[in-house]
């Protein structure tokens, strides 16, 4: 029995999903819409909401914070450009939002294998 297990394996090992997840959590903040299974979305829900709070605290932090934010965002996400985009784009728009920072809506399961299939997209202000 699954009781008090928490987590998503996805079938995958943990340095498979480790770069599952940095994967997705970058092309969502590149393109700010992807499609997916649902699975996949609410695995990468929470580490994306997690560094767009991280950038939003940051812009009344000091200096050395600042710095410390940015480089923990690039620990996670492993591409330069997409921490630019997610501090100086991303993160002022969801200045006076706290939280619920992506959306996922539902699109039916695929033809193929009717995994279900849902849009996970960030939440315009």
């Amino acid at each position: 029995m699954r009781h008090q297990v928490a987590g998503f394996k996805l079938g995958r090992t943990k340095d498979q999903r480790i770069g599952l997840r940095r994967t997705m959590v970058n092309q969502l903040f590149q393109h700010e819409r992807i499609q997916t299974t649902h699975a996949k979305a609410l695995f990468i829900r929470g580490e994306a909401e997690k560094l767009i709070t991280l950038a939003r605290r940051s812009s009344k932090a000091t200096e050395a914070e600042k710095v410390h934010a940015r480089r923990l965002a690039s620990a996670r996400l492993g591409d330069a450009e997409m921490v630019k985009k997610l501090f100086d784009e991303i993160a002022p728009r969801f200045e006076t939002r706290n939280g619920g920072y992506t959306r996922i809506s539902k699109l039916g399961p695929r033809l193929g294998d009717s995994a279900e299939m849902v849009v996970i997209e960030l939440v315009e202000e």
